[in-house]
């Protein structure tokens, strides 16, 4: 009992910290909220949460990851593909050697295999904490889609380094080219078992639906949320990489879904329940790392005997130095990467984009540490075998919190001031994009229309035909300006864009006074809940679908 109200409580907390955040009169990264809010429930109300590792891996890790591999940008991952990788992978890497080392050297007693597997928690970012702490200001659209595909790359590369990590410190034994060759073996493998798991789900669906020829939303949105941890396990269970079988089975998705047809509803529901289980799941990575804090601050001491001794500001000092050492080690890696691209594009004779210093500090302070990076640190081994704890662990986790807590304040005040007015050369045109999909979509809407108009004529029915010709001109009206409103710049499309965006004024006025006399005639029992749940669920999709629009 004590576990399910322990759960309760945090569930209820992560919910409320979503509107606390919006009327705190300070703009406040969620993630600092709900970091602070776990450090409250642990302080003066005395509330704690023992982990298993194993478990807290399995249950956070599959899902999120599954859920950024669905949701980014494809394309974008495709024609980004250099800058990704070369953060992704190149950067990861550099980061593990660099602060692997440097960890060592600056406390000596940490042993060299630990401090790599500290490097490799802390070379994760996330792309959701970015985007929380950069407060009004916004990322241009390409760097965010570069820090979205470098932060579920890098979730992937870096856990799987953190495993070796583990493995070496546990066995005593490592070697680099047999590691190598494990690495390649776990992620190939990984990445196939994914791609297999979500093509023979998407397969399966697929013969589901034509067998019971209609679709339950609940039950495929069920089914949806078990295929990270089949993926996961399953890969886990030949010996490679369920991490990236978590990430190969999100991005599958996107070619094996059989519901891109006219099931609307179980898309809302799909949309609407990993929307819930994102921001659920950060939301309790948080809080759990905040329910830590006391007991981290409490065992300082005991940290600073695992570090060596020494004055107590000698932790916090290790922290900084680590943060900073992050910051630094990507600033390097950007540079120089960008230079060997300029240098590249000369060669080839390419017009070569100015990149000023501001584009390479705004990616070094993006490289916000989150809940990837507290979800592997909290999986490290609590034994080293059955007598031997894992060494400094404790102090691993201290160093872990305050790397994500530094990275959170220096990105919280730096990035707001570094992105604006950032310009990205070669941004991409999503609004010209967006405008030419609602034109071709105007037109075929317009030729459907036309289609079945001529359909009812050929039937040679006069009064249909009459009621097929005011029905259709009505319709083809509201595309007709649609596909002005989606024109090129000049005065049709900026009046039919004005007489848009006036209507969408219009309609969700109506709309709202609909749903207001729905509650009405309830409260005096002229329709019964089941009236009101049917007519209500047409005004919200209806609301729904106009506040999705871009009047631009």
């Amino acid at each position: 009992m004590d576990l399910v109200i322990t759960i309760l409580v945090l569930l209820l907390v992560v919910a409320l910290s979503g509107a606390v955040v919006r009327i705190l009169p300070v703009k406040l990264p969620l993630p600092l909220l709900q970091i602070a809010l776990g450090a409250l429930l642990a302080r003066p109300f005395g509330m704690h949460v023992e982990f298993d590792h194993e478990l807290f891996f399995l249950l956070f890790i599959p899902p999120l990851l599954f859920a950024d591999g669905w949701r980014i940008p494809k394309r974008e991952l495709f024609l980004l593909r250099g800058p990704i990788l070369a953060l992704a992978i190149g950067l990861v890497f550099f980061t593990i050697l660099g602060i692997g080392y440097f960890v060592h050297w600056m406390i000596p007693t940490v042993p060299l295999a630990v401090a790599f597997a500290l490097a490799a928690v802390l070379s994760p970012t996330d792309a959701v904490a970015v985007t929380s702490i950069t407060g009004g200001s916004t990322i241009p659209p390409r760097l965010m889609h570069i820090l979205s595909g470098e932060a579920l790359l890098n979730d992937a590369s870096g856990l799987v380094v953190l495993q070796f990590a583990i493995a070496a410190e546990l066995t005593g034994r490592f070697s680099l080219a047999t590691a190598a060759g494990d690495f390649a073996v776990m992620a190939l493998g990984g990445v196939a078992v994914g791609a297999f798991v979500g093509y023979v789900f998407g397969m399966f669906r697929r013969r589901l639906v034509r067998w019971s020829d209609e679709v339950d939303p609940a039950s495929q949105v069920a089914l949806l949320l078990l295929l990270p941890f089949a993926a996961y396990l399953l890969a886990e269970h030949f010996g490679v990489s369920g991490i990236l079988a978590a990430v190969a089975a999100g991005m599958t998705m996107n070619y094996t879904d059989v519901l891109k047809g006219g099931y609307v509803a179980t898309r809302m529901q799909n949309g609407a329940v990993w929307s819930m289980v994102e921001f659920t799941f950060n939301g309790l990575i948080f809080l759990l790392l905040g329910l830590q804090l006391p007991g981290i601050v409490d065992g300082a001491k005991n940290d600073l005997v695992q570090a060596g001794g020494g004055p107590m500001w000698h932790l916090p000092a290790y922290v900084v130095a680590i943060t900073l050492a992050l910051v630094v080690l990507r600033f390097i890696w950007v540079w120089v990467s960008l230079r060997f691209m300029l240098m590249r594009a000369l060669h080839r004779g390419e017009k070569r984009p100015k990149v000023g210093t501001r584009l390479v500090w705004t990616t070094a302070l993006a490289g916000v540490r989150g809940a990837i990076t507290m979800a592997g640190v909290l999986s490290l081994p609590l034994m080293k075998s059955d007598s031997v704890p894992f060494p400094v662990r404790d102090l691993m986790v201290l160093l872990a919190t305050g790397v994500i807590l530094c990275t959170l304040l220096f990105g919280a005040i730096g990035l707001p001031l570094s992105v604006k007015g950032l310009k990205i050369p070669g941004e991409d045109p999503r609004v010209r994009e967006e405008r030419k999909a609602r034109a071709l979509t105007a037109e075929a809407a317009l030729r459907g229309i036309s289609g079945e108009q001529q359909r009812v004529e050929d039937s040679g029915d006069e009064n249909a035909v009459a009621l097929a010709s005011r029905v259709a001109a009505r319709v083809m009206a509201d595309y007709q300006q649609r596909l002005e409103a989606a024109g090129d710049e000049g005065d049709v499309p900026e009046k039919a864009r004005a007489e848009a965006g006036t209507e969408r004024v219009m309609r969700l006025a109506a709309l709202r006074a609909e749903r207001r006399e729905l509650y009405a005639l309830r409260r005096s029992h002229e329709i019964n809940d089941e009236t009101l749940q049917t007519l209500l669920r047409e005004v919200d999709l209806a609301e729904a679908a106009l506040t999705g629009l871009h009047s631009g």
